[in-house]
């Protein structure tokens, strides 16, 4: 679609269901330190990486992804709020770009990437120093999904909140703090993600991408609302690596 993805995340401040409130908590909890690097692994267009670095003006950022709309509009952040020689922004895999191990690692709701929550555990740990600390952003089943929660994740693709903890557990890492996305953060979320889409509809009613555009946004909203809206939670797990 030519100009609609461009828009389509312009009302979003995160990727994910996450308030102000809730992600100022989050930067709290991750022992930021002066001289402390800080990566983002799958970052987007790097909002909590940001926020991060200027809660800390000792601290380096580093943020990774290989969606180049994000990375510019990520970049364009940065040098607006003037966090251009403490952020730096790259695309690449996120699975295979390396730096040294850092000290805070950030991953929210990019565990696909390296095909799995197990698997993104493993890999972070071995990309975090020891005594560092993680973030991870993770969905979980609040409820047991319905049938169209499961035509749209599948039935295996989320365990229970307890379950996700276990497993970060077993990974060798010690939860520091748990947080959920509240139902006020996921409507927030999914009716700017629609809302973006809408208005770019009111706005190009005759562009020649405004049917997929729109099937797109219907499909969206009714697997939400009919689907996964109550069942699916998303958990941000603060984790230390001893």
């Amino acid at each position: 679609m030519t100009d609609a993805p461009l828009n389509g995340h312009a009302l979003l401040d995160f990727n994910s269901p996450l308030s102000d409130a809730t992600a100022y908590d989050l930067i709290g909890g991750l022992r930021l330190g002066a001289g402390a690097t800080v990566v983002d692994y799958g970052c987007g267009w790097a909002e909590l990486l940001l926020r991060a670095v200027e809660h800390e003006p000792g601290a380096r950022g580093l943020g990774v992804d290989s969606d180049d709309y994000a990375i510019d509009r990520g970049r364009a952040n940065a040098e607006a709020r003037g966090l251009t020689s403490r952020v730096t922004l790259e695309r690449a895999d996120v699975t295979t770009w390396r730096t040294e191990p850092a000290d805070v690692a950030i991953s929210i709701g990019s565990s696909h990437a390296w095909g799995g929550t197990k698997q993104a555990l493993e890999a972070l740990h071995a990309r975090l120093r020891p005594g560092g600390t993680l973030l991870l952003g993770d969905g979980f089943w609040e409820r047991p999904p319905n049938a169209k929660s499961v035509e749209i994740f599948g039935e295996e693709e989320f365990g229970t909140l307890a379950e996700l903890v276990d497993l970060a557990m077993t990974c060798g890492y010690r939860l520091l703090n748990l947080a959920t996305a509240t139902l006020a953060e996921w409507d927030a979320f999914e009716s700017r993600w629609c809302a973006a889409r809408e208005l770019w509809l009111l706005e190009h009613p005759d562009h020649p991408e405004a049917d997929e555009v729109r099937k797109v946004v219907d499909d969206h909203r009714d697997g939400w609302l009919t689907g996964y809206r109550g069942h699916l939670g998303f958990a941000y797990l603060t984790l230390a690596r001893p």
